[in-house]
Formats: structure tokens, sequence, C-alpha cells
């Protein structure tokens, strides 16, 4: 019996990671999976083993700048949306190959997908009801998605998916989020802690982001919000730090990057007075598992803690990803998990109202009730763990039929 193929497209490094876990279960069924990321290298889909097709490049904007004007400049001179459009094309080029085409992410594949005449599967992973109370979506992506070319449509919480049910006339379902997954698989202990970890000590968790530069010069605001914790917080015994890297955020850049702030790097660790942030490279996921309280300047990182229960601190950047209006729409988003300070980002009220809010959920943390009502509110805006193998079921089931 010949393998049914189908072909992921996403466009987003969250996206990615959604798409090679449904990608994964998909292979699991018999499936032939390829994989044609818009944005980046799709390391994600690599690091599974499936195919990534044609030749990819990554840019500083990480495919963002459509949030500001100078993203979109910077996107025109580094070439980035004669790549995308030329991605695009593979795409066109490669469908006709494939029995099904899987959509992990907003309009741009959406449409392109509807133009390969192929049949169609989206997860909606980019749009959410919780944004406004009405999801509007861009044009044309609504008129896409009532085609008969959409075998199925799924959202990325129920409250969209009953918005969307009622203004496209037909049936979208909310499956879970595959992205969750992954950050409830098995992590092991934080090993930089290990000999250090203070029993009774909460832990701190800081998510600078992945993208360069970016994510180096939101880890420099967090040093600052550190400094700025009342001393008492600032001791091990009481606290400890822990910070996600990305491996290009190496050790000498991050060092060159603290020292002028005051911090001396040792070893995989940045010390300061009594501070001593642990540094962690590729643990993001053991970093949000066993974390008390994240400091996050990131999009899906953010989302995994949340759905993990975990309360939610945001530090707004200068982007071009964690920007004000960023923020202020993942707080919509994740709703009651999330708080933030007021001020211009990297300005004193920043980041001194960010330590102090700091200060008062590790306070917090000792109430069962608070603890509940992150938990409440992850379940409520993520869902619960096995989106990825339930979608995955019924996309097979789709191929079955095509």
């Amino acid at each position: 019996m010949v393998s049914k193929r189908v072909l992921l497209i996403s466009n987003g490094h969250g996206e990615d990671l959604s798409g090679s876990l449904i990608g994964q279960e998909l292979v699991a069924h018999g499936a032939e999976v390829a994989a044609l990321p818009l944005v980046g290298h799709g390391n994600a889909y690599r690091q599974t083993g499936i195919q990534v097709l044609g030749r990819t490049r990554t840019y500083s904007t990480g495919g963002l700048g459509y949030t500001s004007l100078a993203g979109r400049l910077t996107e025109l001179l580094q070439g980035q949306v004669s790549y995308v459009l030329r991605r695009l094309a593979l795409f066109l080029c490669q469908a006709r190959h494939f029995d099904l085409v899987v959509v992990i992410g907003d309009v741009l594949p959406v449409v392109a997908a509807w133009l390969s005449c192929r049949p169609v599967v989206t997860y909606l992973v980019a749009y959410s009801s919780h944004y406004e109370g009405r999801l509007r979506l861009p044009w044309p992506c609504g008129w896409c998605l009532r085609s008969g070319r959409f075998q199925r449509v799924y959202s990325r919480d129920s409250l969209t998916a009953t918005d969307l049910t009622a203004q496209l006339g037909r049936p979208v379902h909310f499956l879970g989020n595959p992205f969750l997954d992954r950050a409830r698989e098995p992590a092991p202990p934080l090993q930089p802690l290990e000999p250090h970890c203070s029993p009774g000590a909460r832990l701190l968790g800081l998510l600078p982001g992945s993208r360069l530069p970016e994510a180096l010069r939101n880890l420099e605001l967090m040093l600052k919000v550190l400094v700025r914790l009342p001393p008492s917080w600032q001791q091990q015994q009481r606290l400890e730090l822990v910070a996600a890297l990305v491996k290009d955020l190496h050790r000498e850049l991050v060092g060159r990057c603290a020292a002028p702030l005051g911090w001396t790097l040792q070893g995989d660790r940045l010390e300061r007075g009594p501070l001593v942030l642990h540094l962690v490279w590729g643990g993001f996921s053991a970093v949000v598992q066993q974390s008390d309280l994240l400091l996050s300047m990131t999009g899906t990182a953010a989302e995994q803690a949340v759905g993990l229960g975990k309360p939610v601190l945001q530090l707004v950047g200068h982007g071009p990803q964690f920007t004000v209006s960023f923020a202020e729409a993942q707080r919509r988003l994740l709703g009651s998990s999330l708080a933030c300070s007021d001020g211009e980002p990297g300005s004193e009220d920043s980041l001194a109202g960010t330590a102090e809010l700091a200060t008062g959920l590790l306070t917090a943390l000792a109430d069962p009730a608070f603890s509940e009502r992150c938990r409440r509110n992850g379940h409520e805006r993520i869902g619960g763990p096995g989106g990825a193998a339930r979608m995955a079921r019924e996309i097979h089931a789709v191929l079955s039929d095509v």
C-alpha cells in the first residue's frame, strides 16, 4: 500500500514547532510528511527528521517585520519579501505532488494553500477571538476557509472555535494546541542549579526570546530588572534565577552584554553581588516546567507557561517582536496569568515596576488559590495535552478520503 503524502506549510518559529509535532504523529500513522516553512530554517522540523523542502534562510526580523515600519523596511532591504515569494512559488510547484496540505499559521499560508487546489486542513494558531471578542479575519482568509478545498479547520481556543463556526457557516473545532505537548514532555532537572539550589527557594525563569539581536537586548533589560529586586529577594536562599538561552546567544556574547551592567561571567552563570543567574542553553522546556514564575519576552514559550498553569511577568522591549502592542495583544490572548508594568520600554518606570510586580507575584505563590486561578486560566486559554495526536487522527481520517 502506497502511503499518503502530506505537505506542512507554516510561517513562524512557533508554528514550525506545532507543525513538527503534528508531523511526527502523522508519520506514526504511516503518512509521508514534508514541510515548507516560510520563515527561517525550520529547525523544529529538522530536529524531528521531517524533510524541509528548498533552501532556507533566516532574517534579523524573524518574520516579524510587519509589526513596525522599521521592520518592514528592514525586510525589504534584506530581501525577505522576495525570499517569501520564492518560497510560496516553491510551495505551489511542490504541492501538486502531495495528497493533502496542512496549514499552520495565518492568512499567507491559507491563501497559498487555496491556490494550490489541493485538499487542505488548517490550524489557525495565529488568530484568536480573545484579542477583540469577535475575530476579524484578514481578507481573503475567511473566503478561503469557506471553500470546499478546506476539509477541516481547527482553532487555538474554544472561544475562537465558537466564533468562527458562526462566521464561516461551517464547523470549526478546538482540539488543543500541539505546542503545549512539547512543554509537557518530561525534562531533566536543571543541572546548573543542582549543587546550589536552596530548599524552599522560589525559581524565577528568564525567557529573553529566540531571535537575535533582539534576544540579547531583551536579556540586558532583564538583568536591569533583577538588580532592582528588593535586597531580601536577591538572596539565593530565597530566590534562584535561571535563563533559557538559544545557542546563538553564546557565553562570550552574554558576558560582553552583561559586563557594562556590573555582572561578571563565571562559567555558566552571571554574578552581581548576591545575585547569581544560571545560564542554560537549549533548556526552554525545563525552565518553563520547573520555574515558579517566568519573566518573559517571548511568544510561544509564554503560551506554554500559561498552559502549564504558571504566572508570567512580561517585560516590554523594543522589538521587533516583543513590543508594547505585542505584549498588550498577548495579555488579551492569555488572560489573567499575565502581568506587565507600565512605562516606556527600558525606562525606569518599566524596569522598577517590573521588579515590584515580580515581588508581588512571588509572594502570591504562597496562596494556593492564586496557583489554582493560574491553572484554570491556562486550561481555558490553551487547553489540555494531546492536541497534536488528536489533530493527526482527524487528518489521517481526511487522508483516507482524498
